[in-house]
């Protein structure tokens, strides 16, 4: 059995599936440290692994994220993108690498197991690449975000644009990267560089967002189905699958759960644990967008006040939190605001998609339920009421969004998730004593 040191950014949805397989390394018998925020604590120890908290500007609380990121209302884009990669990932980075060091100084693990935007492991990465016997043990990333790899194939990330064929789709892919990487980027790139040398190591020898390119293996979570092929793709990447987080112990569930009996089209709508302190966003447009359908609309507020939703139209029902693993498989149309985890659920039910996201990783994952035929992309946060009633209207008449969701769902089902990422990483540790000891 080894020891695996697992790390990840203290925000629900990268933490969350780390967890997951951490419970599945410990149920197989391996000894598992899980390095996150201090608010974790206590989910990590339910899964049987020990938990280590970050420190210094690394800490942070993801529920209150607007204390942490006080300007970010006033970028839009790519360029709030660009603010989000240089506060959350790239400043950080000091103090996740002093906090990677000391886990590995006290628990000695055979291999460290990041999250894919978890940037703290980068000056090992430079190390090993520099020489590849070094002592220091493998790191192996686990994608818990769209997949994010510069290519001639597709568009760079952030912007949303759907994969374009033929010479024309090359060309437009090579300009746009190179307007991406040199000039938008450019601030965020030498911030990175900079920080690289004042922790002793050289400038990253690739974009700051193609750290998939520097891991010794890339598991990207979720099928391969859901992503627009590369042909230029690193032969390190491994697509293994949907990790959905384990059940939550059962609790009572909402006095109206007897109404998800089948007898109406269910149509649940989320704007996750983060973006949901402007609920009219994407919740109350599509209350209104559907107060006079046939329907039944399922809110999660994620843990805001249900009353702060205001009066609920006669054919919606809500609560803070659900339960996906029982909601879900009763539900006929997904409306989010793009969240990769909460898409990546759906998907692993066959439950066809509303996208609308426009911050972060969201266009990136609109863009994906659009082109993989599962739902629909509203290419906006803020929709109006008009075009949620369409995009579900047209779902719900339209077959081939559920019967794509479905195949997907089978694709999901044949892969064996923790199996594959157990055997990378013993597949892993095995290669690095292997190296050892050539050296020897």
């Amino acid at each position: 059995m080894s020891n695996y040191l697992l790390c990840s950014n203290p925000i629900q949805g990268h933490v969350s599936p780390m967890i997951a397989i951490a419970h599945d390394l410990v149920s197989r018998g391996h000894d598992v440290t899980v390095l996150t925020g201090s608010r974790f604590r206590a989910a990590v120890e339910a899964a049987g692994a020990t938990h280590r908290a970050l420190g210094g500007v690394a800490d942070y609380d993801d529920r209150v994220m607007q204390d942490h990121l006080p300007d970010r209302d006033r970028y839009r884009g790519i360029a709030k993108l660009q603010y989000d990669v240089q506060t959350i990932f790239v400043k950080t980075v000091p103090d996740q690498f002093a906090a990677v060091e000391a886990a590995v100084a006290a628990c000695s693990p055979d291999a460290i197991v990041v999250e894919s935007a978890f940037a703290g492991v980068l000056p090992l990465l430079l190390d090993r690449a520099h020489d590849p016997a070094s002592a220091h043990p493998p790191v192996i990333a686990v994608g818990v975000l769209p997949f994010s790899q510069s290519s001639t194939d597709v568009a760079p990330y952030g912007l949303g644009l759907l994969p374009k064929p033929g010479a024309l789709g090359r060309v437009r892919n090579r300009v746009l990267n190179v307007l991406v990487q040199k000039v938008a980027f450019r601030a965020t790139q030498k911030l990175a560089n900079d920080v690289m040398r004042s922790l002793g190591r050289p400038s990253l020898p690739s974009f700051v967002l193609d750290l998939s390119r520097l891991h010794e293996r890339f598991l990207q979570l979720g099928p391969a189905g859901f992503e627009p092929p590369r042909r230029d793709l690193t032969e390190s990447v491994r697509f293994v699958g949907t990790v959905l987080p384990p059940a939550p112990a059962a609790g009572p569930l909402p006095e109206w759960w007897h109404e998800l009996d089948g007898s109406r089209p269910v149509v649940h709508v989320t704007q996750g644990t983060i973006d949901n302190k402007d609920l009219d966003r994407l919740i109350r447009p599509t209350l209104d967008a559907l107060a006079d359908r046939d329907v039944l609309v399922v809110v999660s507020t994620g843990g805001c006040p249900v009353a702060d939703l205001g009066a609920l139209p006669a054919n919606a029902r809500a609560a803070e939190f659900l339960p996906y693993d029982l909601l879900m498989p009763k539900t006929d149309v997904f409306v989010t605001n793009a969240g990769y985890g909460g898409a990546q659920f759906a998907l692993s039910h066959g439950v066809p998609i509303v996208a609308a996201g426009d911050t972060e990783d969201k266009p990136e994952v609109s863009m994906r339920v659009e082109w993989s035929g599962v739902g629909v992309n509203l290419r906006t946060g803020t929709p109006t009421a008009e075009a949620v009633r369409d995009a579900v209207d047209l779902v719900l008449a339209d077959r081939s969004f559920t019967d794509r969701a479905k195949g997907l769902a089978d694709d999901i089902a044949g892969y064996d998730a923790f199996g594959l990422i157990e055997g990378e990483l013993e597949a892993a540790v095995l290669a690095h004593e292997s190296r050892r000891a050539a050296v020897a």
